[in-house]
């Protein structure tokens, strides 16, 4: 099957995260006619914060190296569907370009890697070494019963992984202008003051937990906490919400939160971070006579991999085939590859970004073919 039937058959499955609606099991099917052996993986969180999540591993050949390509088949909802030129999830073409929710994040990304490993397998029916995949269906959320859980499985199974292919779209603009190699850590705050409620006519019997709040987001914002590198921008940290829910104009309320994160290079750790935000919180609330509470949620931490002969080796092959000389960043948010570096060097590299999460989303037909070419390229000179 060519990579955009395949695409186009994907993106019908209406899989927004936590939702599978049988994406999973039609890759499994795919697979399976290749040779592969399928193992659907579901995983329950013991907390419940999140629903069950259905997960794929799968492998053709026992051998090593081991080429893993990684990607994930929910999609973020498609918003007011009115405001679509087509069905999100009755895909059409126009213009040259297919258009449906999971165009280019990252629904063809997967079609075009089965279609370039069929191609692959047509050539060469025997080859040294093993080809597998890690489609999750749990990375557009919260990323607790997806990728994470199939790394633990896969490690507790030794099953080792020699490089992996994460197929996230990375291009801004065009196809072949960017390799991701790393990545910036996520870290996520709440942090809640809590003062004494009274009167707004008598004042000086309360302390209101906003002024201090108020503080707290002033010092975080202006507290710069580095420069960069040559491998990564600047951390930064982003005050995203400021809530007090007190309804009334005549009282001091007795507590107010904000919501902040910080994506941070590896010139920081989450650790490293939580202790400084900490210390700014704590200095602040004791001065005004504050009390305080910060709960941490670390996503992920930053990561690079230092480009070797396979990260070189699919640059040229990127270069050769889209014109286009890609560079290695770091930029964007955070992905899969997080988990994934845990046991295997990676990449990632796919269709261009511009369209992604938004009405429309698009691929044009021009960059699947070429896509699959690349990864089809790839297998043909890591299997050499």
């Amino acid at each position: 099957m060519n990579e955009l039937k395949l695409a186009k058959e994907l993106i019908k499955f209406p899989s927004v995260t936590p939702k599978d609606a049988g994406a999973i099991e039609y890759v499994a099917k795919q697979l399976k006619k290749l040779g592969f052996d399928c193992k659907i993986l579901e995983f329950k969180d013991k907390n419940k914060i999140s629903k069950p999540i259905k997960n794929i591993y799968a492998r053709l050949g026992k051998k090593n190296p081991n080429l893993c390509y990684a990607g994930h088949t929910d999609v973020v909802p498609p918003g007011n569907l009115k405001d679509w030129t087509v069905n999100p999830f009755r895909p059409l073409i126009k213009n040259n370009h297919l258009i449906g929710r999971g165009a280019n994040d990252m629904k063809s990304s997967i079609a075009c890697f089965i279609s370039a490993v069929e191609k692959f397998l047509k050539k060469r029916k025997k080859f040294n070494g093993s080809i597998s995949f890690l489609i999750t269906g749990d990375e557009e959320a919260l990323a607790i019963n997806g990728t994470k859980k199939v790394v633990d499985y896969l490690k507790k199974r030794k099953e080792k992984i020699d490089f992996c292919i994460v197929g996230e779209p990375t291009n801004p603009t065009k196809l072949g202008e960017m390799i991701k190699i790393g990545r910036r850590g996520s870290i996520s705050g709440m942090i809640t003051i809590s003062g004494s409620q009274g009167h707004v006519a008598y004042p000086h019997l309360s302390n209101n937990p906003i002024n201090t709040l108020v503080k707290i987001c002033k010092k975080l914002n202006e507290h710069k906490l580095d420069k960069g590198n040559k491998n990564f921008q600047p951390s930064n940290l982003e005050i995203t919400s400021i809530n007090v829910d007190n309804k009334a104009t005549n009282v001091i309320p007795a507590s107010a939160r904000a919501q902040f994160n910080v994506r941070f290079n590896n010139l920081h750790t989450s650790s490293s971070l939580k202790k400084k935000i900490n210390s700014i919180v704590k200095n602040l609330s004791k001065k005004n006579k504050c009390k305080f509470k910060i709960d941490f949620h670390v996503s992920g931490e930053s990561f690079i991999t230092k480009p070797n002969k396979t990260i070189h080796m699919a640059k040229n092959i990127i270069k050769k085939i889209t014109r286009v000389n890609p560079v290695f960043s770091t930029t964007g948010g955070t992905s899969d590859a997080r988990f994934i570096k845990k046991i295997s060097p990676c990449l990632e590299f796919g269709l261009v970004n511009k369209t992604m999460h938004k009405v429309d989303e698009c691929v044009s037909l021009k960059d699947l073919k070429n896509l699959r070419k690349i990864y089809q390229n790839i297998l043909e000179d890591y299997f050499k």
